[in-house]
């Protein structure tokens, strides 16, 4: 086993933001490591990670993928790898410092405590999102309630990407069987865990809008998560053999 928590990161055009997501990472207690999946980044965001390679041996991993693949996609990748290296603890973030790296060891506590999956929450104690229009985050809160409501899932921010998993809920889970690919990737994840009886907790963070490098948010993105949820709801959930 190369170590014990693996940050996964997925990249797009990334380069005002990767080198200093890494350092902030490593620099942390707890000796996490670092797993990049980059979407065939033009800006050469993949050539920055490897140089920083030798800095950090054997705890920084890249994965290369051919053009842009999806979010889903890209995480799905990344828990097959991190779950065949031996990680118990495997942990979603965004690049562009949106999620604070020293919320890191929040997310592990819990679930070291005892939760199968915690969640960096942006609505459990009320709002905190910064450097949002008004507009971006009505959508997501109230996309977010949609789901709580449809789907009885007691999670108040059923969207949040920065996320820590437990080995023991992502082998519940057949990962081949998850289908959407944008946010709405997040709430399906969520949800098969919560189906398979796993122990979900949100943690509050404050979420601070990216300021270098373009979002990846778009309308699409949100339509595919809402109308995506309907269809979960009728879904049945096996434990993954």
């Amino acid at each position: 086993m190369n170590g014990e928590k693996i940050v996964i990161i997925p990249t797009y055009n990334e380069k005002e933001n990767v080198e200093r997501i890494i350092s902030k990472v490593m620099s942390l207690d707890g000796d996490f490591h670092i797993l990049m999946i980059d979407d065939g980044s033009p800006d050469g965001t993949a050539q920055l990670i490897k140089n920083m390679q030798n800095q950090f041996t054997n705890r920084l991993h890249l994965i290369e993928r051919n053009g842009k693949q999806g979010l889903g996609t890209a995480y799905i990748t990344g828990f097959k790898w991190a779950l065949a290296h031996g990680y118990p603890y495997i942990f979603e973030m965004d690049a562009d410092f949106s999620h604070n790296p020293d919320d890191l060891l929040a997310l592990y506590n819990a679930a070291a405590s005892h939760a199968h999956v915690v969640i960096g929450s942006r609505y459990c104690k009320g709002i905190s999102v910064v450097n949002w229009p008004i507009g971006r985050v009505l959508m997501s809160y109230f996309a977010s309630k949609y789901v709580r409501i449809v789907l009885g899932m007691k999670v108040y921010d059923t969207t949040a990407g920065f996320i820590c998993y437990r080995r023991e809920a992502l082998e519940k889970i057949n990962l081949d069987h998850i289908r959407m690919k944008g946010y709405g990737f997040q709430i399906e994840m969520k949800y098969t865990a919560y189906k398979l009886g796993c122990i979900l907790q949100e943690v509050p963070i404050i979420f601070i809008d990216r300021k270098e490098g373009s979002s990846k948010m778009s309308g699409g993105i949100f339509s595919e998560a809402l109308w995506g949820v309907l269809k979960l709801r009728f879904r049945k959930f096996r434990p993954n053999k």
